[in-house]
């Protein structure tokens, strides 16, 4: 099967890293320096349409496919893993569960703004006793007329808390099913209803520009018409959003690999040691020359994931297609930036190039949206294993 992109893929590809290279790379260390989130650059994002790419026409979308949202992703992720975090989150956790399962009402509230880049929204799963056992939510929403009243907690939302998040849609119990488990839904919670707090951010190890933060919901009322979905659904639902999420986040890791793939081969033909560039030095080559296998094969499996999402290839085998892409690349990526910071030697340690920043983002790549044990355990399963 051919997976080569379409000659407008590779235009749109190109729009994406000009402005990647003019409007975030100048800045990027500076940014990361002062853990700044760049609220103009995020709207400039919305205004070259990036934020719509996969949104209907009628809310102010492109209608494009979910492959043009992955190579955006990539080549933000090309220059920075919080940048390409940023349109991802905002994307696939942000806009897709309204998108996806929201009423018309909903969506025409929602949607402009958030397809627009306007405004950003969160999605408020994890919790600190509830992170791959998502179904442990502790967080409660209880009817009170026409109000859900909200109590509980999450912990590491991205665009959860910065001055254009305009929602955080929440897990929380509802109440207890036939079977004595917990019924989990999905409820909006508008920024600024009371009740609602955004802490301080979190003082990370890498995506140090990406706004993330634990939030606290202490009696917070929202109108019952905030349900997202149908009730009890909401687990359901946030899992297969996370399938596309996934998918996204192998994009990501993919833009990593290449960035390192490129630094590497530049600084391998500069760098002069014992009279010659290091490039010439097996031990370094071939470590570059894994780089390349890594690029690729982490960019076929991607990008196959992502023909199948637009082909509505659903089920079993996009699930393993995701946990597949998913896993190979965001391992791939840990270790390309390990490899970089290696071939960069000394340099590499040092916080002014940007492979030490690569280093420190490649991490959470094999954690978020599903760790890499959880994405064994999901393949062990397609294959009918009985994995518990």
């Amino acid at each position: 099967m051919d997976f080569e992109l379409s000659r407008e893929h590779e235009d749109f590809r190109r729009v994406v890293r000009d402005f990647a290279a003019e409007r975030i790379a100048p800045h990027v260390a500076e940014w990361d320096k002062r853990h700044h989130f760049p609220v103009d650059v995020v709207q400039q994002m919305g205004e070259l349409g990036l934020f719509g790419l996969t949104a209907p026409e009628e809310f102010g979308g492109s209608g494009a496919d979910f492959t043009s949202l992955c190579i955006a992703i990539e080549e933000l992720g090309r220059v920075d893993q919080s940048i390409g975090i940023t349109l991802e989150a905002g994307v696939g956790l942000g806009i897709n569960p309204i998108q996806t399962f929201g009423t018309r009402e909903q969506q025409e509230r929602w949607l402009p703004d958030l397809v627009a880049g306007r405004a950003l929204a969160g999605f408020g799963l994890t919790e600190p006793g509830a992170g791959s056992d998502a179904g442990a939510t502790a967080t409660k929403a209880v009817l009170d007329g026409d109000e859900w009243v909200i109590d509980g907690a999450k912990q590491f939302i991205t665009n959860s808390g910065s001055e254009i998040t305009s929602l955080v849609t929440v897990t929380a119990r509802t109440g207890t099913k036939e079977d004595g488990r917990p019924e989990i839904s999905a409820i909006i919670v508008p920024s600024g209803t009371p009740g609602f707090v955004a802490e301080p951010s979190y003082d990370k190890l890498g995506w140090h520009i990406s706004d993330t933060h634990p939030l606290t919901f202490t009696g917070v009322r929202v109108p019952a018409d905030h349900l997202l979905g149908e009730r009890g659904r909401g687990y359901a639902q946030f899992l297969a959003i996370l399938d596309d999420g996934r998918v996204a986040i192998s994009a990501l890791a993919l833009g990593l690999i290449e960035a390192c793939l490129e630094l590497c081969v530049q600084y391998a033909g500069e760098r002069q040691t014992f009279g010659g560039p290091i490039g010439r030095k097996q031990g370094v080559a071939f470590q570059i020359a894994d780089l390349k296998v890594m690029a690729d094969a982490a960019r076929m499996l991607t990008y196959r994931a992502a023909a199948m999402k637009d082909a509505g290839v659903t089920g079993a085998a996009f699930k393993q297609a995701a946990s597949v892409a998913k896993l190979y690349t965001s391992e791939a990526a840990v270790t390309a930036t390990r490899v970089a910071t290696q071939v960069f030697g000394g340099y590499g340690f040092m916080e002014e190039y940007p492979v030490a920043r690569f280093y420190r983002d490649a991490k959470i790549l094999e954690i978020g949206e599903g760790t890499s044990e959880v994405q064994r355990m999901l393949i062990a399963r397609s294959l009918g294993l009985p994995v518990e």
